[in-house]
């Protein structure tokens, strides 16, 4: 336990870092009724005020750059990145490439360097089970790393985009050895998510994709997990969408991870966005105080390794 305050100066983060926000504390994407009555204006006000930097696009969000521009520039923010909704376990690079370019010209107009690719293909519905998800057989993932590849290298020749790929429940890529298959059959241009809160909910520790893949982390989302609820919802075989709402996931610090092996690879060899990131009901955990308890957790974190390292 931190014994000491540290000054205002050692509250950064190291040089190439940037902190960010997801909507999804205030709108949820999928749960309509979640946030539906706060409008964008609100989510981006309380972002700028509880000091981040940049946001990530969400449902609300106006899709054309000339208005979505003048709304962040007015609050000093800046365009993060935004979650696309890919289908690659089961369609081809051609296909998925006439769907996605006007997703990414909006990233790349608005200054984004990655974007977030979610596979929702072979997905089963965020309403059943979670053991009931889809499973990826091992012999079909070769070919799926390829045009996942493939397309992470169009991407970034065209748009100057990076492909980060979001493991993620009930999706193809939930375990860590889902994972690591999938990354060790992947090229270059398969870039990597880490999201925190989605490997403590697939069984693993997300310090084992640092160890495993630090140098294809090209995007981080920092999402707790409360710990006892996880529990109840697998022990109980909810869904997705009923975990989220009993409560799953919250903002860092409110949970159970530790975050410390997180902020050294940063430290050490990351530089990128960090986007704080909870799926919650904004009634029961609202959102402004959230964040803003968040960012102060993300920042305390970086100041007591920063410490810990000066006594070494």
């Amino acid at each position: 336990m931190r014994t000491q305050t540290a000054s205002h100066a050692e509250l950064t983060l190291p040089a190439g870092v940037r902190l960010g926000v997801n909507p999804l504390s205030w709108t949820n994407d999928v749960l309509e009724d979640l946030g539906g009555d706060i409008p964008v204006a609100t989510c981006l006000g309380d972002a700028a005020a509880a000091g981040y930097q940049g946001v990530e696009l969400g449902r609300k969000f106006p899709r054309e750059a000339t208005t979505l521009g003048p709304m962040l520039d007015d609050r000093g923010l800046a365009l993060v990145s935004g979650w696309y909704s890919g289908s690659l376990a089961e369609g081809g690079v051609e296909a998925e490439w006439r769907t996605v370019a006007d997703h990414a010209a909006l990233l790349r107009d608005l200054g984004a360097e990655v974007m977030v690719y979610g596979e929702t293909a072979m997905m089963a519905s965020l309403d059943a089970p979670m053991s009931r998800r889809r499973r990826m057989p091992a012999e079909a993932i070769p070919s799926y790393a390829a045009r996942l590849s493939a397309f992470g290298a169009r991407l970034h020749d065209a748009f100057g985009l990076r492909l980060a790929y979001h493991h993620h429940l009930m999706m193809v890529a939930e375990t860590f050895e889902e994972t690591a298959r999938l990354m060790d059959a992947g090229g270059p241009g398969l870039g990597l998510l880490l999201d925190t809160g989605h490997a403590a909910g697939g069984g693993f520790d997300y310090a084992r994709l640092i160890d495993r893949f630090g140098d294809r982390i090209v995007h981080i989302h920092l999402k707790d997990v409360r710990a006892d609820v996880m529990a109840r919802v697998r022990a109980e075989d909810a869904s997705f969408n009923q975990g989220v709402r009993a409560g799953m996931f919250t903002v860092p610090g409110d949970g159970a991870l530790d975050f410390a092996p997180l902020a050294r690879f940063v430290a050490d060899s990351y530089r990128g966005w960090l986007v704080v990131e909870a799926e919650q009901d904004p009634v029961m955990a609202p959102p402004r105080p959230a964040v803003t308890r968040a960012r102060s957790h993300v920042l305390r974190t970086f100041a007591d390794i920063h410490h810990d390292g000066r006594k070494t």
